[in-house]
Formats: C-alpha cells, structure tokens, sequence
C-alpha cells in the first residue's frame, strides 16, 4: 500500500511527503476504518479533514514506524495537534474498547488447558535518574508488560504497563494473573523470574545440573513448550512504535492494548 510519508526536517526546513509503502493488507485498514465509522456513528460526529480510513491509515503508520506527530501532519496534510487529536484522542481508544480483559481472555479454559505467561520490557527513552523505569535485567530504561498466551503462542491478553524495575512476579500477582488462572485451575507455564507464583504455576528446576537426571529432562521439555510465547512479543514489537517508545510511559499500555486489537484483526506482523 503506498502512503504519503515525508522526509524528516534539516535545519528547520519545510516537511516534503513523498511516496512509500506500509507493510500492512489493504483489507486490515478497511477494518480498522470501519471501527472508527462505526465510532463516529455512535457519537454523531460531523465533518472531518480526514475520512475514516486516511484517519485508520495515519495511526497505522504512527504505530508501524514510530513517525512523530509533524511528520505525520506533514504527509497526510494536517496539523500536529490534528494528527495528535486522531490518534491519541479517538483511534487508539476505539481499538483498546476492543481488547479482551483477562478474565475475558481465559473465558472458556479450565482444568486440563495451559498457558503460557512470560513478561518484555518495551524501551523508553529516559535518563539514569529515572530509576523506577530501570530494567537491571535488561540493562537499559523501559516498562514491563506481562503476556498470557495459548500453547502456540497465539496473544490471549497483554497487561498494562508498569515500570521496567517492576519484577515479573510482582508484576503477574499485581495483574491478577496468578489468583485468575488458580481459580480456572489453569496450568500455566512460565520461566525461572516466576518461582514462589505457587498455585498453578510451573516453573524450571533452579540449578538443575545438580539435580537427577529426570530433572534436567524436565527443564528441556518445559523449555520446548514455553518457547511458542515469544511468538506473542514478537509479533508485538513489529510495531515500531514499541520498540523504543518516545511517547509518555502512560499512554505505552493504551499502545500495548491497541496493538492487542490489531493482533486479533488477523493481522500479525
């Protein structure tokens, strides 16, 4: 699909669009599009520069490669504040009313089934002092995001975001994760930043290399049946936009939820 994309600026020159492409189906923005028609349906919404699907377009290239608010205004000829307003204000809202809760998202599992659970930390920019938003795991500034995924990997429910030196555990009982799949008796399958979850939870054999050999057998198999969950990180970090946000760290869960949405459309990246 070719979309007016502009050059970035050098010394304060006038933005010029020019043609490029997004890497996204024709038939994903038409459904995009017509949650927005249906949005402006419900709320009487009257003239606007921009029809629903240049509308359900920008947003897709604001999330899909991180372009700032002036490019965008630039390439699809409106104001910043215009381009702010479209997406920030009442595209990424109408597709976060669609994303699942988490009890929504686990509605029809019980005992027998599994999930996956695992945590990312999306980058930020921030600096040192910024201590919350520090990963020491990761080494660098970001906030953490907690996922439930089915066995192939496939995104049940992505969590709000919480700052990077938020620790997965802490994280997944804050979320309500752990309390949830323990009610649904759901086994859940997770890495060694879970061990202490308890309920249903399982977790590798910490320092296994001393433990029998039925132990190490166990760790590999756990492994091979986890790995499937990166799958959902990285479908989510297509999105440019997610890999290294330069937006405030409130409005990245909204991001992260919006996303979820666009997941579920049929459309991963």
């Amino acid at each position: 699909m070719v979309i007016p994309v502009i050059t970035p600026a050098i010394g304060g020159a006038l933005l010029l669009p020019h043609p490029a492409t997004l890497d996204v189906p024709h038939e994903f923005v038409e459904h995009v599009s017509w949650l927005l028609y249906e949005h402006r349906l419900a709320r009487n919404t009257r003239w606007r520069k921009l029809g629903c699907f240049q509308q359900a377009l920008l947003t897709l290239v604001h999330l899909r490669k991180n372009e700032t608010f002036s490019q965008l205004g630039a390439g699809f000829g409106i104001f910043q504040a215009t381009a702010w307003r479209y997406v920030v204000d009442e595209t990424l809202d109408v597709l976060v009313s669609w994303a699942p809760g988490l009890h929504e998202a686990l509605t029809g599992l019980g005992e027998g089934d599994h999930v996956i659970v695992d945590g990312t930390l999306i980058p930020i920019d921030r600096i040192h002092a910024d201590e919350p938003y520090y990963s020491q795991k990761h080494r660098k500034h970001g906030m953490n995001v907690q996922v439930v995924t089915r066995p192939d990997g496939t995104p049940l429910w992505f969590s709000r975001a919480t700052p990077g030196r938020t620790h997965d555990l802490t994280a997944a009982r804050a979320h309500g994760i752990v309390q949830a799949c323990l009610t649904r008796q759901i086994l859940v399958l997770a890495d060694r930043a879970y061990q202490g979850a308890g309920a249903t939870f399982r977790t590798p054999y910490y320092r296994h290399r001393e433990q029998p050999q039925q132990y190490q057998q166990f760790n590999r198999d756990h492994a091979r049946l986890r790995a499937p969950g990166e799958r959902a990180f990285a479908q989510l970090k297509s999105w440019r936009l997610l890999r290294r946000a330069r937006c405030s760290t409130r409005r990245i869960g909204t991001i992260v939820q919006a996303v979820h949405t666009l997941l579920t459309c049929g459309y991963s990246g």
